[in-house]
């Protein structure tokens, strides 16, 4: 694999842009985190000669020089896995997502993702605007949340689509059961989110995380737990699940947050992204998209209903 050599110098009209910010516009093929990666290398990107930091702020005349391996395009392999789409046409569609199946590809894992069944389902047509690992994908749900996703068919809609989530006038609506009474009837956690500093696989609320809103309405409370209708406003790695368990309300069998100590056994976390609404990206017509309450959140809200029932009673 040879490297590639990029280099440019910094007009005024990007003096003061931070250099990850910078190069990740300039290098469009990289994602923002690749482009952290190789400044942090600390023998992939030179200022005037010199190693800098991602918050470096970039000054008029700067000489930035890159070293970055050529990406190599991998070939993914498209599986009939009977996704279960809920709306279709020529520029999008809807999917609904079940739990445990990743978003997409990963280096570990390259097959049964949901890539590789809309790479089958699609024929292939679907947008290139987020790269060979994540044809079509505008935004994404953790392997163990079900619910709705939308997909891009060609990159008019993708860019559409994903402007209508940045400037949140697409909304996605998720149904969860959390720990413990939450009192006020709705609200909203505004904390930011970063990766966790001391376990890699999970995130945590940081005073050096990226902005991140939650919003929240309570549907039903059963003393010890609620039942919620949440909405996000910023799209974060396991946003929901972070902001509810640092407000010491673990969503519902979540192991990974501290909510897994529960008496009702379920697949995973009760958590289902179970609403999205958003702008037809060629007609502008406003279109929502529901789904029904899946198995695990029938299955605890039934038992919750049941057991509070039985308290009030009593």
């Amino acid at each position: 694999m040879t490297d590639k050599i990029i280099s440019c110098e910094i007009e005024e009209q990007d003096a003061g842009k931070r250099i990850d910010v910078f190069l990740a516009e300039f290098m469009p093929d990289f994602s923002r985190s690749r482009i952290q990666k190789l400044i942090t290398n600390n023998e992939s990107v030179l200022v005037n000669g010199e190693f800098v930091k991602n918050s470096y702020g970039l000054k008029f005349g700067d000489f930035i020089e890159v070293k970055a391996p050529e990406l190599v395009e991998l070939e993914l392999k498209p599986q009939n896995l009977n996704l279960d789409i809920v709306f279709e046409n020529d520029d999008f569609l809807i999917v609904n997502k079940p739990f445990g199946m990743l978003t997409h590809p990963t280096s570990a894992e390259r097959e049964n993702t949901l890539v590789n069944g809309l790479l089958y389902h699609c024929d292939g047509n679907l947008s290139g605007i987020n790269g060979v690992l994540r044809p079509g994908i505008v935004h994404r749900l953790d392997r163990d949340t079900s619910g709705l996703l939308v997909v891009a068919k060609n990159d008019f809609a993708h860019n559409n689509l994903a402007q209508q989530i940045k400037e949140k006038t697409a909304m996605r609506n998720y149904l969860t059961v959390v720990l413990g009474n939450i009192k006020d009837d709705e609200g909203e956690i505004n904390l930011p989110i970063d990766r966790s500093k001391t376990e890699k696989c999970k995130m945590a609320v940081s005073e050096t995380g990226k902005p991140s809103l939650t919003m929240y309405k309570v549907l039903e409370r059963f003393g010890d737990y609620t039942f919620l209708e949440v909405s996000l406003k910023t799209g974060r790695t396991h946003q929901i699940r972070v902001h509810f368990s640092y407000m010491k309300h673990p969503v519902y069998g979540d192991n990974l947050y501290g909510g897994g100590n529960v008496k009702v056994k379920t697949t995973a976390q009760v958590l289902q992204a179970y609403k999205l609404s958003l702008d037809n990206p060629r007609t502008g017509e406003r279109m929502t998209f529901e789904i029904p309450q899946d198995d695990d959140v029938s299955r605890v809200l039934k038992y919750l209903r049941s057991e509070y029932a039985k308290k009030k009673s009593s």
